[in-house]
């Protein structure tokens, strides 16, 4: 099975300022926060996260840290994060996806960042969430 490389994107280059640096921790911490309050009230994906929203949350921070080229956080706690693994118990369809990344649009939206980094952060984004579908 093909896994997300989590600390060398496949499209970066290596000169390149990692996302992560370019949003700094505290906008970081501003998305995960946002994001959830819009997933959680999602009639579409709430059922998807069932257990502490603040575990749920602090998770999310980690990946995304690691994810957006920062310090492998989630990795040192958790092992690999192994995406598809680990959410292949959830049943997620492509209208699933979608709600996720309605969530983390307007979440990102919401920062106080230039655009330019909101939409790179999409991007970076969107072909992750496409990839967690696992039903039709």
């Amino acid at each position: 099975m093909v896994e997300l490389s989590l600390n060398r994107p496949w499209d970066m280059d290596l000169a390149e300022e990692p996302l992560f640096n370019k949003l700094g921790e505290g906008n970081l911490q501003l998305l995960v926060d946002r994001f959830y309050d819009l997933v959680f009230e999602n009639p579409q994906i709430s059922r998807l996260f069932k257990t502490d929203k603040s575990v749920i949350k602090e998770k999310q921070r980690l990946f995304l840290t690691q994810f957006l080229g920062g310090p492998p956080l989630y990795s040192s706690q958790y092992g690999h994060p192994r995406l598809r693994a680990r959410h292949l118990p959830h049943t997620i369809t492509a209208d699933d996806a979608v709600a996720w990344l309605a969530c983390m649009s307007a979440a990102v939206s919401s920062l106080p960042v230039e655009q330019q980094l909101k939409d790179e952060l999409m991007e970076r984004l969107i072909p992750t969430a496409m990839f967690m579908v696992n039903r039709e």
